[in-house]
């Protein structure tokens, strides 16, 4: 019919709030009815984000109104699907994507980038888990208000403790926190495919893993051997953060896995005091090294006191102040954190026949 070819050209002409990219294509336009004075009208994303799908409704209601006179449902539904990760690594049970979150260098804020973008992506909808991969420092613990040990139901895997709603493991909850973890490499690397392998993670949309400054052992045994969906560049704007940043950034480009985007930290300084505007660690280095490599800036954050203080109570901002400034920035990087991972290709591994040799005939 005429009427559902309109709705479906207005559909695909739609932009998404945030992202600026199409919202709706032949693929996630599930159904267009028109019968009897109804509409009724199914659509399916690849990632949630609540405020910006209730404000997405309401715009295609009031568009479709234009069109037709016809009482009009519309129905929209989200499904986080696997995507493509490394050839031949083995994938996870019970994890869809895993996103890399790394840096160049110490300093810059990327654990705590983990811990509030989990918990804004959580607050989107998703079902979310951190693995604290910092062998030699693990902060997810203190950062996430745990001081537990994990329990093992079967006797031969982990339960992740849950704080926030996130499900997390750390090697932090299994030593104590003063003893040094004085390993090399091969011992590391092993200890960290033990948590991930040996965890009992339930129904993930998405892993993060909160990796150790630099492109060593464990960055390379991740690329090597741990199905990465995604990488996130976490930088501050100063030089020297940049060039380490960028070297980070190259790893994951050699070893095929994508970068989802740049993450700003510590781009702008606000006085408590006088309100004095100051970018104490350079300006726009974040949006220089995304043109350089094409690749999109997710965001940039504030140097703040706040995000010290909550991380300090074990109550990251994005779990205590969801009305916050720093809150909305988080909650934006993961809408288009999560849109990104919806746009790699999907993981159709586990739809091929599995091949069965009868040695009796």
């Amino acid at each position: 019919m005429e009427i559902e070819k309109e709705i479906k050209d207005y559909l695909k002409a739609l932009k998404f709030p945030i992202l600026n990219k199409q919202a709706f294509n032949e693929g996630n336009i599930k159904k267009i009815v028109c019968d009897g004075g109804h509409v009724q009208i199914d659509l399916q994303l690849g990632f949630y984000a609540k405020n910006p799908i209730a404000e997405l409704k309401n715009i295609i209601l009031k568009g479709i109104q234009e069109l037709t006179s016809h009482k009009i449902n519309i129905n929209i539904t989200t499904k986080v699907k696997s995507h493509k990760a490394q050839a031949g690594v083995q994938t996870l049970p019970n994890v869809k994507n895993i996103i890399a979150i790394a840096s160049g260098k110490g300093g810059v804020g990327k654990s705590t980038t983990t811990a509030n973008l989990a918990l804004a992506l959580s607050a989107e909808g998703a079902n979310v888990g951190i693995l604290d991969a910092d062998i030699y420092g693990p902060s997810q613990p203190k950062m996430l208000g745990i001081d537990q040990r994990p329990n093992s139901t079967d006797g031969k895997t982990m339960d992740p403790l849950v704080a926030h709603n996130i499900q997390v493991m750390s090697i932090g909850f299994l030593v104590d926190q003063e003893t040094p973890m004085v390993w090399r490499g091969p011992m590391v690397t092993s200890t960290l495919e033990q948590l991930l392998r040996e965890t009992k993670w339930s129904n993930l949309d998405y892993l993060l893993i909160d990796l150790p400054p630099g492109t060593g052992d464990i960055q390379l045994t991740l690329a090597q051997k741990i199905p990465v969906t995604g990488a996130i560049i976490v930088t501050t704007p100063q030089d020297i953060s940049l060039l380490d940043a960028r070297r980070g950034l190259k790893m994951f480009e050699k070893v095929n896995v994508p970068i989802l985007g740049i993450l700003e930290n510590m781009a702008l300084h606000v006085c408590s005091g006088c309100g004095h505007e100051e970018h104490i660690f350079g300006k726009d280095g974040g949006v220089r090294m995304s043109k350089d490599y094409n690749v999109d800036l997710l965001g940039s954050l504030p140097l703040d006191i706040k995000i010290r203080k909550d991380l300090d109570n074990g109550k990251p901002t994005v779990a205590n102040d969801m009305s916050s400034p720093i809150t909305k920035i988080f909650s934006e990087i993961a809408i288009k954190t999560a849109s990104k991972v919806a746009d790699i290709s999907e993981d159709h591994s586990a739809k091929f026949p599995k091949i069965v040799i009868d040695k009796n005939g």
